[in-house]
């Protein structure tokens, strides 16, 4: 089969389309004909050396999210069979015109969706959702800030939010905030020319917000604790902006009671990453369709175009999901 692989570590050309095996099937696995993989950052730092030469447990192959249809079927599986559209996260493998995945990670793909479409779901709606409502905690009526709205995982977390009852306030680029507010977003920041945590003190009377999903990291920190109401909760999903000289005011952490968690889908063992997929599933699988739950999608590429398509999320110029088709 094809596939994209690469001998060094280095810039998007370094990726090259060759021959690979496929992969063999395990009793807990299926074998699916890929249709097409949504492109994550993760792949960035896979490609620059920031995993070493990893298994992730699927495939030493690049990639981590799949979509296309069942060609084979392990031994303990019974909820798939010969010919199932699927999607899912899987553990490496996904830049390849056959993966394999864990049955425990894979879903059936909504009625109505293309393979574009399911390949841009599962890694972000799963973060977003363990995230703002799993670790977040999120309700009805509480309000969140979501940093980055206009990429991945924001936009998810940002159509999320809105479906769980939420006011969404999100930061993005002044020509996003369109699609932002089309996403669900009731207030947008112009991350560039306003300060997000002024804008919020504003907009809830300075009360602040309940939840906050940041990106960024050490840059953003000490405004994020600044803009939490009481018992509020700072979810850090990424360090995109990095970790040195960030600031937190104790006091405002202590007599405001305030949480933060961190998380990274990619270190969680098995189980726990089974258990994020089943939550995801089971509370919003079958509100993706029409007029539903939808992945924004940025651009499409052929898959012995991977490189390029990395090479547009390094310069951020995408603007939702980049997917590579086989």
């Amino acid at each position: 089969m094809k596939a994209i692989t690469f001998d060094k570590f280095g810039a998007s050309d370094v990726l090259t389309l060759g021959d690979v095996p496929e992969p063999v099937l395990r009793p807990d696995d299926l074998i699916v004909r890929t249709h097409a993989a949504g492109v994550n950052r993760a792949d960035l730092t896979h490609r620059r050396g920031g995993y070493g030469w990893p298994d992730f447990g699927d495939s030493t192959i690049m990639g981590l999210e799949i979509a296309g249809e069942v060609i084979a079927v392990g031994a303990n599986v019974k909820d798939f069979k010969f010919g199932d559209r699927v999607m899912g996260i899987v553990g490496g493998g996904a830049y390849a015109e056959v993966s394999r995945i864990d049955h425990r990670m894979a879903m059936p793909i909504p009625a109505g969706l293309d393979y574009i479409q399911a390949a841009a779901i599962t890694e972000v709606f799963v973060t977003a959702h363990e995230a703002l409502l799993h670790l977040g905690r999120l309700e009805k009526g509480e309000t969140v800030l979501i940093h980055a709205g206009a990429g991945g995982v924001g936009g998810a977390a940002v159509q999320l939010a809105r479906a769980a009852g939420a006011t969404v306030i999100t930061t993005a680029q002044a020509s996003a905030h369109d699609l932002v507010r089309r996403m669900g977003a009731h207030h947008a920041i112009d991350y560039e020319h306003e300060d997000f945590a002024q804008v919020v003190a504003t907009l809830t009377d300075n009360r602040g917000v309940d939840v906050i999903l940041d990106f960024i990291g050490a840059p953003y920190f000490e405004r994020n604790v600044n803009a939490l109401n009481f018992g509020g909760r700072l979810v850090q999903i990424g360090i995109m902006g990095g970790i040195e000289n960030a600031k937190i005011p104790l006091d405002r952490l202590l007599y405001r009671h305030l949480h933060i968690v961190g998380t990274v889908m990619k270190s969680r063992s098995q189980e726990v990453k089974h258990a994020m997929s089943r939550r995801f599933k089971e509370r919003w699988l079958s509100q993706f369709g029409k007029d539903g739950l939808t992945p924004v999608i940025d651009s499409v590429f052929p898959l012995a175009q991977a490189g390029a398509a990395q090479q547009r999320m390094e310069d951020g110029l995408n603007v939702g999901k980049i997917v590579l088709t086989m």
